[in-house]
């Protein structure tokens, strides 16, 4: 079966990640896209669109960590999008990782907060990013992210 739009799965913990997630909409134009997070309470951020919760969870809970991944793999097997876009945490580059694992085209935008170095996701998504960036110049680099710009 083809599609006429390419499926994107646009993912985030909450607070800011979320924040810059929702500013990068413009780029979804003509796409159709599934946004997911861990409070419900940001549903009405998409308006209409399609909008999934998933488990979030930190470094601190290991177990939190393991019921994330797996909210987040059974959310990218039932969906099964084209593409998966995130501005972290720990909730993207689960969906990364899987993703990639699976042969699903990734994209990483680390978070602007992280102005001194890469977040810890972020560091870490580059092994399973096809495209890999951070929103401040001085921290791209040979090998590793990408600056092309910021979403603020």
């Amino acid at each position: 079966m083809s599609r006429s739009k390419p499926k994107v799965l646009a993912i985030a913990s909450g607070g800011g990640h979320w924040v810059q997630l929702l500013r990068l909409r413009p780029a979804f134009e003509g796409c159709d896209v599934i946004f997911a997070t861990a409070k419900e309470g940001y549903r009405s951020d998409v308006g209409g669109a399609d909008f999934r919760v998933i488990v979030d969870a930190n470094r601190s809970n290991k177990i939190g960590l393991l019921k994330s991944a797996w909210s987040i793999f059974r959310l990218i097997r039932s969906e099964r999008p084209d593409v998966i876009i995130s501005t972290g945490a720990a909730p993207g580059f689960f969906a990364l990782k899987i993703g990639r694992l699976v042969g699903i085209r990734t994209i990483w935008v680390d978070s602007v907060a992280n102005a001194e170095e890469l977040s810890m996701s972020g560091a870490k998504a580059g092994s399973c990013a096809d495209l890999w960036l951070t929103q401040w110049p001085h921290l791209a680099r040979e090998g590793g992210p990408t600056f092309i710009g910021n979403v603020l």
